[in-house]
């Protein structure tokens, strides 16, 4: 493809300049403008590797919080454009319930496999995430907590299981899922009662074949990947092999975008963050997620869950946040401010 061309070659240029970080999103936001224009919403790479244009936007753009929010927000919303305001304001909600926040914000896969994109790039965890990185202990500062899963799958990412996202879908693969939620359960452990063990449920890993959701939007003249195969780790309960379906009543709650669904509910089943929770935890989780935004529209839902069910929060311990970093400029209705109830 003609424009990936034109990416790796301006970034090869770039690497030489004595700030590559700074040349890198320049470089990157002169071609996702480019982008933009010809409404190109996702990219080839290297090996049949697919990026969200979206994503490759949200790395570009420097710091988004704060007095820059407004700059580089999707949202046309003025009161809706700080992700820093509407996170802490949630957190305070739930803090007043006796609620604990876990925020995961689940890395943009360019960050951790740039070179799949740009070949010539040399990277380092800090290279792409540091104003991730930047922002999340400002928000540590503020009282949130936050599961920052960008050094761990740079470490991971040439596991030899395999890659952490898929190549041509938009979410983490099955290793991916399962390493995010060994990591949340290493936050969560200590607020949650555990009573099970291994032999409490069947787990096998098992490939499958997606058709990801990027193949869709990459532009009529480029050439469509093969049919991906991934492994997932799947999970049923051990007594009678079901499925694990969300528990209403369950101190665990998982609220956010499709990676909260992503193998549990679609491309696959039994595989998803609520399974891999459940395995690691021992605690069958509740679970309200949406295949849109994981920023305001998903808290939507929660407030109407409460409203319906007043005493809903009361059985709440902990409410794990999980949804793709570009959502902090890339969501639409941008972050709204949002009674948790009435």
């Amino acid at each position: 493809m003609i424009l990936c061309a034109t990416l790796a070659e301006l970034w090869a240029t770039a690497l030489s300049a004595p700030a590559a970080d700074d040349a890198f999103k320049r470089e990157l936001a002169n071609q996702v403008k480019t982008l933009s224009a010809q409404k190109v919403a996702a990219v080839s790479g290297v090996g049949g590797w697919l990026f969200l244009t979206d994503e490759l936007r949200f790395l570009s753009v420097g710091q988004f919080w704060g007095d820059t929010a407004a700059n580089v927000s999707r949202s046309t919303n003025p009161a809706a454009m700080d992700p820093f305001v509407a996170i802490v304001d949630f957190n305070k909600q739930l803090q007043a319930r006796g609620v604990h926040l876990l925020l995961v914000p689940v890395p943009p896969k360019i960050a951790i496999y740039p070179e799949r994109l740009f070949p010539s790039f040399d990277s380092k965890p800090e290279d792409l995430g540091a104003d991730l990185q930047t922002f999340y202990r400002q928000l540590e500062k503020a009282g949130v907590e936050v599961v920052d899963l960008l050094p761990l799958f740079y470490s991971e990412r040439t596991d030899e299981r395999g890659p952490l996202y898929c190549r041509t879908d938009s979410h983490w693969s099955g290793l991916g899922c399962v390493l995010a939620a060994k990591a949340i359960a290493d936050h969560v452990r200590s607020q949650l009662k555990t009573k099970s063990s291994p032999d409490d449920y069947l787990v096998s890993w098992n490939e499958i074949t997606i058709a990801g959701d990027l193949v869709g939007l990459l532009p009529e003249s480029s050439p469509r990947p093969e049919p991906e195969k991934i492994s997932v780790r799947q999970v049923k309960t051990a007594a009678v092999g079901t499925v694990i379906e969300p528990d209403n009543n369950s101190p665990l709650l998982v609220i956010g975008d499709s990676h909260t669904l992503v193998f549990h509910d679609f491309l696959a089943a039994d595989a998803g963050l609520l399974d891999q929770l459940t395995l690691e935890l021992g605690v069958r989780p509740d679970l309200i997620g949406t295949r849109g935004s994981g920023a305001t529209p998903v808290r939507v839902s929660l407030y109407r869950r409460s409203i319906k069910d007043p005493e809903y929060l009361s059985r709440k311990k902990v409410v794990v946040w999980c949804f793709g970093a570009r959502e902090f400029t890339e969501a639409a209705q941008g972050w709204q401010l949002l009674p948790v109830t009435k």
